[in-house]
C-alpha cells in the first residue's frame, strides 16, 4: 500500500486530556495535508475546529469516554451535542459492566439508540477487548451488527492492552457483513498500520501514522 492509500484509513488521533488547542491545530493542519480519513478529538474542540476548518477535514469524538459506564441517556446527550457541534463520526465505549453481567441485550439497545441518534452519521463502537473473553467479543460482535452500527472498534488506548492481530481477525469472521472495523490502541510503526489495514480494517486510531510515514 502506497502512504496516501494508508492514511486515508486513519482517524489522525488526539486524545490526552491535556491537549492544548495548539497541539490540536497540529494535528489539523496535518490531516487536511495528508489527507487522513477524520481529525479524532476530545467533544470540547469540535465547535473551534468546525469554525476553523469548515470543512476542510471530518471530525470524529468520543462518547462515553474512556470507561463506557455512564447511563445511556448520557451518552445520547453527549451524541447530540456533539453533532449539533459540527462533528461527524461518533466513536462510543460500550458499558462493559453490562458485558461481565450477560446483559448483552442491553449493550445493544444502548448501541441502537446512539445510532438513532447518529442517523447518517457513522457509528464506531468501542468494545475494548483488552477486558473480554473471547465468548464476550464474539457476542459483542453480534450486538454491534444487530443494533447497525457502522463500526466495531478494539480499543480506547486507554486500557490495559490495544488493537491485537488476534482480535481483528477473531472480528472479521464474527461480524455482520454491513459492520467494518477500527483497529485502535497501541499502533505504533507502519508496520502495525499496514498489517492492520491488510487484515481487513476499514480505519487505524493512531496518533502516530502521519508521523511514521513522513520518515
Amino acid at each position: 500500500m502506497t502512504k496516501e492509500e494508508m492514511l486515508a484509513h486513519v482517524d489522525h488521533t488526539l486524545l490526552k486530556p491535556y491537549a492544548s488547542w495548539e497541539e490540536v491545530q497540529k494535528l489539523c493542519d496535518e490531516a487536511v495535508e495528508y489527507k487522513t480519513a477524520s481529525v479524532c478529538v476530545p467533544p470540547c474542540y469540535i465547535r473551534r475546529i468546525r469554525e476553523c476548518y469548515g470543512e476542510k477535514l471530518k471530525i470524529c469524538t468520543v462518547v462515553g469516554f474512556p470507561l463506557g459506564y455512564s447511563v445511556t441517556a448520557a451518552k445520547l446527550e453527549e451524541t447530540k451535542q456533539a453533532l449539533a457541534d459540527g462533528c461527524d463520526e461518533i466513536d462510543m465505549v460500550i458499558n462493559i459492566t453490562d458485558v461481565k453481567n450477560g446483559l448483552f441485550q442491553k449493550v445493544e439497545e444502548e448501541i441502537r439508540a446512539l445510532k438513532e441518534a447518529c442517523g447518517a452519521h457513522i457509528l464506531k463502537v468501542i468494545v475494548e477487548t483488552c477486558y473480554l473473553s473471547g465468548e464476550e467479543k464474539i457476542a459483542l460482535c453480534k450486538a454491534v451488527t444487530d443494533a447497525g452500527a457502522d463500526y466495531i472498534k478494539t480499543s480506547t488506548g486507554f486500557g490495559t492492552g490495544g488493537a491485537t492481530r488476534e482480535d481483528v481477525e477473531l472480528f472479521a469472521a464474527h461480524i455482520g457483513p454491513g459492520v467494518k472495523i477500527k483497529a485502535a490502541g497501541g499502533v505504533s510503526t507502519a508496520e502495525e498500520l499496514e498489517m492492520f489495514l491488510q487484515l481487513g480494517c476499514d480505519r487505524v486510531g493512531t496518533s502516530r501514522a502521519v508521523g511514521l510515514l513522513k520518515e
